[in-house]
């Protein structure tokens, strides 16, 4: 005997005592789907025995139940459940979960029952209780399917041990269908504009003499219809004919809308009201024979709410649906894919007010619906609405899944006049939306972030390094940086990885040096790399907008601006928002001059940069710190050496304790000689210089793909729309595999670093370079100058005895930091160009700032 349970249901075994229920649902569940009675009243009271704990007990199982339906996994609950009270608590939880509720009775005989019981030594109890839930639970057999059993198997004593269990999907899982898609919005019976957009999506359509249509899918993918195929428009039943047919073909998926089931229930000979627009197609359905109407009918009764598709990524329904909801299946859920969820209140057009579910998604799946007609559709935390109201004179719109890109054609004719105003035309025939806010729907939508969102361990996903951590006492120190010091969160869509220096110079008087850089790509299989001198400033995220309508249409800024320019821990770059505004505009003009707006196709971009000079952001900290540090070492080294020398005069042998303490003030010169390479005036806007060395975004676009030569010439000919301003940074590419340009590139980094510069960076030449194994290679190793390193390690680092320490330091953890952040950087970016909501680029640039906050040498 075969029992069918859906994969995501309540199962309830139910019998009296000795009846075998625990030996069944071990015989064929999982030891961790089952639940009992007994062994909750032992982890309560350590006595299963113990009929005085059973209400702790009953709400402990109630408890672990919620637990896993709400995680979506298959309970069975073993206890006798034969009186309709403890039956009808776990029946409201299927409910408020919204999985099925199955019933498996084992209908013994009481005499076997007793029988039973009198062998056991585990239960000690009267007979007559036994009798009393046998009484019980013949009494409760005929209301069951009434109580809201879906599923009902009563079992006699020779049915138990030959009952075998399937599980079945639920319906609307459909997650092993991976696609592509192209998902259509609410028809309306608009077949007209139905063909035009199945042609602009490649379909190959052909009417048949002797009836029907021969359809030909493009490239294996398969339509998906979000229902409302019907109502209002002119084709109605032409609509439903050739939807039933790519149905049946295997050549579409088709969700049910409210205006389906409507004219379902007038097929079905219900007493209907003949409006918003089911008047006009019982008109034209009247005109088709009997049977075709009977057709219809079945083909709508059919129709699933909602289906989860590709391994979960992707739900369809036709109002779309909440995360606790899908891959459901309940009268609630249902109904809320039908019609959404309306508030209970009514609006001045007489329509239910319909709560904006969209605005508050957190699920990870992508939801794509309809229903609620818009002038455009836009991405919301993931979802879309893709009803342009085509009927109303819109547009008919679909969306092509993976590829997340939205195919439109125009409606013939304005076939109905919406209750709520949807469009309007003015003179030119543009629609536009009445009331439209000109911001992007999801940056507009973003607001405050949910601290719950941030708070406590956290694992995010990257596409380049799968799972990063983000461990708790990390998240709290960067959001003390975020809360108190940052910018704007809605401008912070990336933040700069950390870059590891080269490992340690085998060279006596080098702690970096270019040889070990190269020598680590090398090994790493790479044979190309490109070195970047390495400015002399800070580093900065530049955001350029065409114009100051972009800062709020883009990134849902409300206060126009041109942009944004802010350090590597998302702070305001300029104290003086009037200097910033300034250079802002002096970049706007320089991509204008170089016209980069139309070669690039964007309003806005996002760089990588480095501002100087150096004291332009640190003056405070190379005046407090750097010069402090270098006047008070002069001043007494000075009188040191003075009264080694006056010693020396009174015959006292001081030559050992004059050579240390001289080269102490030789280094100290070197010392203050390279903090003030960084020293020049930043007092103007025209003190001030810009070198990019990364494009990251643009409008819909990001950059990883290009290689680091592509980035250096697209940003030198930026450089050329203003030279004062812009600075395109040097360059040489190397092949590993040659010496003489090794040698080359070496001689260029001791020219460098010997003229007071910082030194270069070594990147592969490609963005993103993997090793063999998979893994990701340093995607920059900055080789800082002998010179340079004396500020960032002490005047004295050189000394003999310092750099024998110093070249104990070890990178692992420096390393493993910088391939984490760069991860989290362009998964950022990424999800930035999907428009996805600010809460998920948050929880990367977030990421960035908490593994900064980890415990690290800052000198590396």
């Amino acid at each position: 005997m075969e029992l069918k349970i859906p994969e995501l249901s309540l199962v309830l075994m139910m019998g009296a005592s000795s009846s075998g229920k625990t030996s069944f649902a071990k015989k064929h569940f999982k030891s961790t789907e089952i639940i009992s009675s007994d062994y909750c009243r032992a982890l309560v009271s350590d006595d299963e025995n113990n009929m005085e704990s059973t209400s702790d007990a009953f709400e402990l199982l109630h408890f672990m139940v919620s637990k896993r339906l709400k995680r979506g996994l298959l309970t069975v609950v073993d206890a006798t459940n034969v009186q309709y009270e403890s039956r009808k608590s776990l029946i409201e939880l299927a409910k408020k979960y919204h999985v099925v509720p199955v019933l498996i009775g084992l209908n013994m005989r009481e005499k076997d029952l007793k029988e039973r019981h009198s062998l056991r030594t585990d239960r000690i109890f009267n007979e007559r209780v036994i009798s009393n839930q046998v009484a019980d639970f013949r009494g409760s057999l005929k209301h069951l399917r009434r109580e809201g059993f879906r599923y009902t198997y009563i079992l006699n004593s020779l049915e138990i041990d030959a009952a075998e269990i399937s599980r079945e999907l639920v319906f609307n899982n459909k997650k092993e269908l991976n696609g592509p898609f192209d998902i259509i919005g609410d028809v309306h019976g608009c077949f007209d504009e139905l063909m035009a957009l199945l042609a602009q999506l490649n379909y190959k359509i052909t009417q048949n003499t002797e009836g029907g249509y021969s359809i030909e899918n493009p490239e294996n993918r398969t339509a998906i219809f979000i229902g409302d195929l019907v109502d209002r428009g002119p084709k109605s039943p032409e609509v439903l004919e050739f939807v039933m047919q790519m149905v049946k073909e295997n050549k579409a998926i088709c969700v049910p809308g409210n205006h389906d089931d409507k004219l379902k229930r007038w097929l079905e000979g219900r007493a209907v009201l003949l409006q918003h627009g089911l008047g006009k197609t019982v008109e034209q359905l009247l005109l088709k024979t009997p049977e075709f109407r009977e057709e219809c009918r079945q083909f709508i009764d059919k129709l699933i709410s909602h289906y989860v598709l590709d391994n979960g990524k992707l739900v369809v329904a036709h109002a779309g649906l909440r995360e606790d909801m899908q891959g459901r299946a309940s009268a609630a859920v249902r109904s809320f894919c039908l019609y959404g969820e309306t508030t209970g209140e009514i609006d001045e057009f007489g329509l239910p007010v319909r709560h904006n579910w969209a605005a508050e998604y957190k699920g990870k799946a992508m939801v794509i619906y309809g229903h609620t007609p818009v002038p455009q559709a836009e991405w919301l935390n993931n979802t879309m609405d893709i009803d342009t109201g085509c009927v109303f004179g819109g547009k008919l719109t679909a969306l092509r899944y993976p590829e997340r890109e939205i195919v439109s054609v125009e409606a013939r004719a304005i076939y109905a006049i919406p209750r709520k105003p949807f469009l309007t035309t003015i003179e030119n025939d543009t629609p536009l939306s009445i009331g439209a806010d000109s911001k992007s729907l999801q940056h507009s939508n973003d607001d405050l972030l949910d601290i719950s969102d941030i708070l406590g361990k956290n694992i995010i996903e990257t596409s380049l390094m799968k799972n990063i951590i983000i461990r708790e006492e990390n998240a709290v120190s960067a959001l003390e940086i975020m809360s108190r010091f940052a910018i704007n969160p809605k401008w912070l869509i990336y933040l700069p990885p950390t870059m590891s220096p080269s490992e340690t110079s085998q060279l006596p008087d080098y702690l970096e040096h270019p040889k070990e850089a190269f020598d680590y790509y090398l090994k790493n299989g790479v044979t190309q790399v490109i070195c970047e001198e390495k400015h002399m400033g800070s580093r900065a995220v530049v955001i350029v907008c065409k114009d100051k309508t972009v800062a709020t249409q883009r990134f849902g800024m409300s206060k126009h601006s041109l942009g944004t320019i802010y350090t590597r821990t998302g702070r305001a770059f300029f104290n003086d928002e009037n200097l910033e505004n300034q250079f802002l505009d002096i970049l706007r003009n320089a991509l204008g001059e170089t016209d980069f707006w139309s070669k690039f196709n964007t309003n806005w971009v996002a760089l990588d940069c480095e501002l100087m000079p150096w004291s332009a952001k640190a003056l405070g900290l190379i005046q407090n710190q750097y010069a402090a540090t270098g006047a008070s070492a002069k001043h007494a080294l000075s009188a040191v050496l003075d009264e080694l020398s006056t010693a020396q005069k009174r015959h006292l042998d001081t030559s050992s304790l004059v050579d240390i303490f001289q080269k102490r003030s030789d280094a100290t010169e070197k010392f203050v000689k390279s903090y003030q390479n960084y020293c020049s005036n930043s007092n103007s806007i025209d003190d001030l210089v810009l070198a990019p060395f990364h494009i990251l975004a643009t409008e819909g676009v990001t950059y990883m793909d290009k290689n680091h030569v592509w980035h250096m010439e697209k940003i030198a000919e930026l450089c050329k729309g203003d030279n004062k301003h812009l600075l395109a940074t040097p360059f040489r590419v190397v092949n590993l595999t040659d010496e003489i340009g090794k040698n080359e590139a070496i001689n260029w980094w001791l020219s460098l670093t010997e003229s007071g510069g910082e030194g270069m960076v070594i990147k592969p030449l490609d963005f993103i370079q993997r090793k063999t194994n998979g893994e990701m290679v340093q995607p920059a190793i900055k080789c800082r100058g002998r010179e340079y390193l004396r500020i960032i390690y002490g005047a004295e680092y050189t000394l003999e005895k310092n750099l024998i320490r110093l070249k104990e330091r070890g990178l692992s953890k420096k390393r493993s930091m910088a391939l984490r952040e760069f991860a989290l950087g362009v998964e950022g970016l990424e999800r930035f160009k999907r428009n996805e909501p600010l809460r998920k680029i948050h929880e990367c640039v977030f990421g960035v700032l908490a593994l900064e906050s980890d415990e690290t040498d800052p000198r590396l």
